[in-house]
């Protein structure tokens, strides 16, 4: 089987370096998707459902030890690889007291790269059993309470698919499947619209983008960019632009 890879690093070098330097495919592996912050991750983790994580210390919104402190709690199979400046290495070797598997030096060794991971996929391949799917099956007035309790809660920015399916005592995989099925839109894309909705009623009273992101649970601006130039098609800035003209 090839084991899911996800990179959590805020410097674009570091993240391309990681992708171009190892040869994943001899080890099983795939590259699913990185982030820019751990906001980011928490918010896309569910959809690219990674086995290993790369992650760095030192990024903006949510650190890298936030991150690993909300994802062991959530996924408690994830196998966390720590990427660290030498300066923070002990820092992070001090804050970190969390089922973290490796911790690797900036910058990167492929040598030592390709070490750690094979390590990681002997680890894997002998604990591959996977969580059973249900405890009881979704009826239709869960999803309907499902989709309430987005609507009550999406400004929490530590919301997706993994604390909503633990809150209502689902897996994860099983909720995200039934979601889908019952409503049309994947859990991502129901949880973003009602952040965008909310957020596109913000910038109509002029209200700075990054209060707006924050208010609607993404407080990483440049994820919340993305995010509403994706849903309404113009940047954050050209539609308060355009809302003030009328």
């Amino acid at each position: 089987m090839m084991y899911r890879v996800m990179i959590i690093d805020d410097e674009m070098s570091a993240r391309r370096l990681l992708q171009v330097s190892i040869d994943w495919k001899s080890l099983d592996m795939e590259l699913v998707g990185e982030a820019e912050s751990g906001i980011e991750a928490i918010n896309i983790i569910d959809d690219l459902r990674p086995d290993i994580v790369f992650v760095d210390i030192s990024m903006p919104f949510m650190n890298g030890i936030e991150f690993i402190e909300v994802a062991t709690k959530r996924y408690t199979d994830l196998m966390i690889i720590v990427l660290t400046g030498f300066d923070d290495f002990e820092y992070a070797r001090q804050c970190v007291r969390l089922p973290v598997i490796e911790y690797l030096l900036k910058p990167i060794v492929r040598q030592e790269v390709t070490e750690v991971l094979t390590k990681i996929k002997e680890k894997l391949d002998k604990h591959n059993s996977r969580t059973q799917e249900i405890g009881h099956e979704i009826t239709p007035s869960d999803i309907e309470k499902i989709m309430q309790y987005l609507r009550d809660n999406f400004t929490d920015s530590n919301i997706n698919l993994t604390s909503v399916a633990q809150n209502f005592g689902f897996n994860p995989s099983y909720l995200s499947r039934k979601f889908k099925q019952e409503t049309g839109k994947s859990f991502v894309e129901f949880l973003i619209k009602c952040r965008m909705e909310r957020a596109i009623v913000l910038a109509g009273t002029s209200k700075k983008m990054f209060c707006t992101a924050n208010d609607v649970g993404i407080p990483d601006p440049n994820y919340f960019g993305r995010c509403f130039k994706k849903y309404t098609g113009s940047s954050y800035s050209d539609y308060v632009s355009a809302h003030t003209q009328r």
